[in-house]
């Protein structure tokens, strides 16, 4: 038998040899620089108007926040139940190292004990296998971290990516998922219910049955009594919470965005990324979260409205295998914030926007802007003469088919033709004011006075009341009723709004604030400019609200007193227009058919519309009616 000098001696020799290995290990092991791809990601989060979540993009449901922002006593409870040695142990638990050790070798029931810096490092550095290797290198990890990084820095990291259940990574995504509010809006109470969450989320979420709410109440309890022990709660602070925070229902938590909220979303996106200055790769790395300027009230009646006037067309005319109709409308409010789209059936199966889509023409309901131009800068009607100013009562020649007139003579088009006007149904006016002519959608005055004006200048009112200038065509005499411009709804809208602002142009946002891990992201916000006089906005103005009340949208005039709006036609019956506004909002309307595989508009007859526009302006002006009655 060996004698007790030799047993020391082999023992001494097998410490000495682990203490190298372990020596040798440690110097070997670095600390990675790819961490689990959920460490990393976050989500994008999209709120309405009045601060509720609308959608969420991303995969992982994970929203960084500095430690300062977290409360203190919050903090606190977190450390009591978890490690309340954290800040001074150097990263590991020895005597937990062991038990998580017999375990893995016995295959007994895993063992906690495991310090804050050991769990991190298993959350963002390894595998959750229960293994003696895997338990090792934890350790060696540990160590190495705590000797190269603050404790607030691991401690803030393990917080916003920890597991809390509901589907969420992180205490930010987590109090919202069970309070639905920010962390640092969080009591102490609070703050130990989702402590208790670290243990085990599946057994202690109360919404997953009555087991999971009285462990989750045991455990509440004891981490409160554990945080007095710690020092973190005074025994009178501790007193005051006896009555368990129940956390809410699981929601969805945001939703993947799908139907109409995924064209809001992508509007959004758009906005956050260009007003914020922030690149596209670092925006899908996610963390944002966007304050939109959706109303919900709004986009849910928008959407209504459209689905009921869909479901109305003729189905004896309309071909069950036409998939060519479309509606795009877009609400914008007074100061150029987009209250609600509409953007086609299903994001998810369309992502072309139908109210952003710079495809249809705007027809008649472009000629508010030709007006505008003649009342701002008067006409000229000889070559040498001076410019002569115009008032709504000035008078054209509003019957059918009359010729269009340069200070020259007949205006002739490439073909040798003389370009004639031609009114809806062709119907002869005589002399009209042009106010009449406005609010009756009467063409040949408006294509007249385009002329009169100069189609240059009308092109610059129309850019200053904020349609694109890639919308705006050719400057040929139909420019003058919109033939050939295609401007989306949204900027129509915007447009319209113009003149409802006495004159003052905002674009339309989609942001009202953008933040992420906290902090406010600056945002260039849209700023109003002039773009007519108040005297010549408030004139638009007046013949806009003839139209409701004796013109071509009187049937829409009981909708809402003192609106305003116009009905808009395109010669070659491919889409009706309707823009309308209350003293809170402008909505635009279009109704049209296209094909998606060459973007060509197709003429409405296919939904049953033979009389030149009929159908689409018609429909437009009742889908219209129809928000305003559900919104006002």
């Amino acid at each position: 038998m060996p004698s007790w000098r030799q047993w020391l001696g082999a023992f001494g020799y097998v410490v000495l040899g682990l203490t190298g290995f372990v020596a040798i290990a440690y110097a070997a092991t670095d600390i990675p620089d790819d961490l689990n791809s959920f460490a990393t990601q976050q989500d994008n989060v999209y709120y309405w108007s009045d601060g509720t979540v609308m959608a969420r993009t991303g995969w992982v449901i994970r929203q960084e926040i500095p430690l300062e922002k977290v409360p203190p006593k919050v903090r606190g409870a977190v450390l009591a139940a978890e490690n309340a040695s954290f800040y001074s142990d150097a990263g590991v638990s020895p005597t937990g190292f062991l038990r998580a050790a017999s375990a893995a070798v016995t295959g007994g029931e895993t063992q906690g004990g495991s310090t804050i810096t050991q769990q991190y490092v298993k959350n963002v550095y390894l595998s959750q296998d229960r293994t003696l290797s895997r338990k090792f290198t934890e350790a060696l990890l540990a160590v190495k971290l705590d000797n190269h990084t603050s404790k607030d820095k691991i401690f803030q990291d393990y917080l916003n990516t920890s597991w809390f259940g509901r589907g969420t990574y992180g205490i930010q995504r987590a109090s919202h998922a069970y309070y639905g509010k920010d962390v640092s809006r969080l009591n102490p109470s609070e703050g130990a219910f989702l402590a208790s969450l670290l243990k085990g989320a599946g057994l202690y979420d109360p919404a997953l049955g009555k087991e999971n709410r009285e462990r989750a109440v045991e455990r509440w309890n004891w981490i409160l009594d554990r945080m007095v022990a710690t020092g973190h709660l005074t025994q009178a602070e501790r007193a005051t919470y006896k009555k368990f925070p129940e956390p809410t229902k699981p929601g969805s938590g945001g939703t993947i965005p799908g139907a109409q909220t995924g064209y809001l979303v992508e509007l959004a996106k758009r906005h956050a990324i260009k007003a914020g200055h922030i690149s596209t790769a670092d925006y899908d790395l996610g963390g944002y979260q966007i304050r939109t300027t959706f109303d919900r009230k709004r986009t849910k009646a928008l959407t209504a409205a459209v689905r009921r006037v869909d479901k109305g067309f003729d189905a004896k005319r309309r071909p069950g295998t036409d998939k060519h109709a479309r509606i795009g409308a877009a609400s914008v409010g007074r100061d150029g914030r987009l209250l609600a789209v509409y953007g086609g059936h299903d994001f998810l199966k369309q992502g072309f926007n139908q109210s952003n889509a710079t495809t249809i023409p705007a027809g008649s309901a472009f000629t508010p802007f030709v007006y505008a131009a003649a009342l701002e800068d008067g006409v000229q009607r000889t070559r040498d003469g001076g410019r002569t100013p115009v008032s709504p009562a000035s008078v054209y020649d509003g019957d059918d088919r009359i010729a269009v007139r340069t200070p020259e003579g007949p205006y002739w088009d490439r073909s040798g033709k003389v370009v004639k006007g031609r009114n809806e149904g062709g119907r002869d006016w005589g002399q009209v004011t042009l106010r009449r002519a406005v609010a009756n959608s009467v063409n040949t005055p408006m294509l007249q006075l385009g002329l009169d004006v100069g189609l240059d200048r009308v092109e610059k009112y129309a850019l200053r009341a904020g349609l694109l200038e890639s919308s705006l065509g050719e400057r040929v005499p139909t420019f003058a009723l919109g033939e050939n411009s295609t401007p989306s709804a949204i900027r129509m809208a915007g447009a319209y709004q113009t003149f409802a602002a006495d004159g003052m142009h905002t674009d339309p946002y989609s942001v009202l604030s953008v933040k992420r891990a906290g902090d406010a992201v600056p945002l260039d916000k849209p700023k109003p400019a002039r773009a007519v006089s108040t005297k010549t906005a408030r004139a638009v103005t007046d013949a806009l609200r003839a139209t409701m009340t004796d013109g071509s949208a009187k049937a829409a005039g009981a909708a809402h007193a003192g609106a305003v709006g116009k009905t808009g036609t395109t010669a070659a019956n491919t889409a009706g227009w309707f823009v309308g506004g209350t003293e809170d909002e402008t909505t635009a309307v279009v109704v049209y058919r296209m094909s998606l595989k060459d973007l060509v508009p197709l003429p409405l007859k296919g939904l049953g519309g033979d009389a030149p526009g009929k159908l689409g302006s018609e429909r437009a002006v009742g889908l219209w009616a129809d928000y305003i009655k559900a919104v006002r």
